[in-house]
């Protein structure tokens, strides 16, 4: 037991930078250019193996400092959340890009991956299966703050679809401390969270929370989002492309933009649409399916 006490302490010593000068002394000259020798070429390896990683979190760290939460705020207070107007007209399927993957949970324990579309981008693979969703409207919230937004398209989403099971819907939260996605309290967090996510509607059209864990910084890039004080929309259609975005607050022009586009998605002629490349908006809703009508 004497030993050890001792062999710990002299280890403690050896291990104070303030001795550094006496360790070097007590070390003979050879195996002191060794270990110099030894301990810069593992040095060198490991920085040149980790030469890309220190770049990329140092390229992070740099963009979450230019950009931080009074920046949020400042953007929130001239603009109430409205960083941008929503599209006016459907997004090409030939221009639009796919919703990045994104693995989320529901309140009861289940994880799933979104977007829901064929090809290989989410769960289903098979694009003719009868439950795969002609379109999907996702709603990203990443601060308490902006629900009240979210609530804004949802509501009148789910009213002007409420007997579809062609359409699904996502209310996306995301949750980024770290102590709240350790297991046992995420755990204890999900199961609080289910009590409050049946609103009562017995529609077709679901309306589904889940819940994302953890760092979401290279989702947000994928995405080009900046504030996370104000919510996020996005309709997908089957392939989990991104036909429509809206930002903040719903207005009224906005939501019969997003429900006609909507609307062209759940079309079976969607195809014909594409070909002509029609812009549709509250004014040519009409007139756009009578002509989809007239080709088929």
């Amino acid at each position: 037991m004497k030993r050890i006490t001792r062999s710990s302490i002299v280890a403690s010593q050896f291990l104070r930078p303030k001795d550094k000068e006496d360790l070097l002394s007590m070390i003979p000259l050879s195996q002191h250019f060794f270990a110099q020798r030894t301990s810069n070429r593992f040095l060198d390896i490991y920085q040149m193996g980790n030469k890309a990683a220190i770049e990329k979190e140092r390229a992070r760290l740099a963009d979450e400092m230019n950009r931080g939460y009074f920046a949020d705020i400042s953007e929130l207070k001239k603009h109430g959340g409205k960083i941008a107007m929503a599209n006016k007209i459907i997004i090409p399927a030939a221009v639009a890009m796919k919703f990045p993957t994104l693995e989320v949970n529901f309140s009861g324990g289940e994880t799933i991956k979104l977007p829901i579309a064929s090809n290989g981008n989410g769960n289903v693979v098979d694009s003719d299966n009868s439950s795969l969703p002609k379109a999907s409207l996702l709603c990203l919230s990443f601060r308490a703050n902006s629900q009240g937004m979210i609530d804004s398209w949802t509501g009148p989403f789910r009213d002007a679809f409420h007997g579809s099971n062609d359409i699904q819907l996502y209310e996306v939260s995301f949750i980024d401390s770290w102590l709240l996605c350790r297991n046992p309290i995420k755990q204890l967090l999900l199961r609080i969270m289910r009590k409050s996510d049946d609103d009562g509607r017995k529609d077709v059209l679901k309306r589904q929370i889940v819940y994302s864990f953890g760092d979401h910084y290279y989702f947000r890039k994928e995405l080009k989002i900046l504030n996370l004080l104000t919510g996020y929309i996005f309709l997908l259609d089957k392939f989990g492309r991104i036909r429509w975005q809206g930002f903040g607050s719903a207005t009224q022009d906005e939501l019969s933009s997003l429900l006609s586009c909507t609307s062209l998605l759940l079309e079976e002629n969607i195809l014909v649409y594409e070909k002509h490349g029609w812009q549709t908006g509250s004014n040519g809703m009409v007139a756009t399916i009578s002509l989809l009508i007239q080709e088929a």
